[in-house]
């Protein structure tokens, strides 16, 4: 039996990340990407290059989808195209230093907005909570993570 203080904390916690998230999409500076275009930009920063077929499975959808989210992200400069270095038959796509730039100034700006939030609205205690608080939460999350 599930305690309601699990039940109560997930259902809390689900709806902070989802305004937490909300508010730092608005404060974002890539208001002109659709959500799945800033996706396979951070995924390219994250994991770097890939081709489109791996992109479109990372992303589970499907590879005329992830083609079209190429096209434009390629039609704005933020990414590239080049032949694989193992597989001169495929292409690999990476970002661009346009790219690049656009991702670290995104971050950046919702850096600074949540640490300014956090510092305004939260006295040190509280800002000392929240940090044990995620701590506990991510160990119940990577606990939970089958690998």
């Amino acid at each position: 039996m599930v305690e309601a203080s699990a039940v109560q904390a997930a259902s809390q916690l689900r709806v902070v990340v989802g305004r937490v998230t909300r508010r730092l999409r608005e404060v974002s500076t890539q208001h002109e990407l659709t959500p799945s275009q800033a996706v396979v930009l951070s995924r390219l920063d994250k994991d770097g290059p890939a081709s489109a077929s791996e992109l479109a499975a990372a992303e589970r959808v499907r590879p005329q989808s992830m083609a079209a989210i190429l096209r434009a992200l390629r039609d704005a400069d933020l990414i590239e195209r080049h032949p694989d270095p193992t597989d001169g038959r495929r292409q690999v796509v990476s970002l661009t230093t346009s790219g690049r730039r656009l991702l670290q100034g995104d971050r950046k700006v919702r850096q600074e907005w949540l640490t300014q939030a956090l510092h305004d609205h939260c006295t040190e205690p509280e800002r000392q909570t929240i940090l044990k608080a995620l701590t506990l939460l991510t160990q119940a999350i990577e606990a939970a993570t089958p690998r």
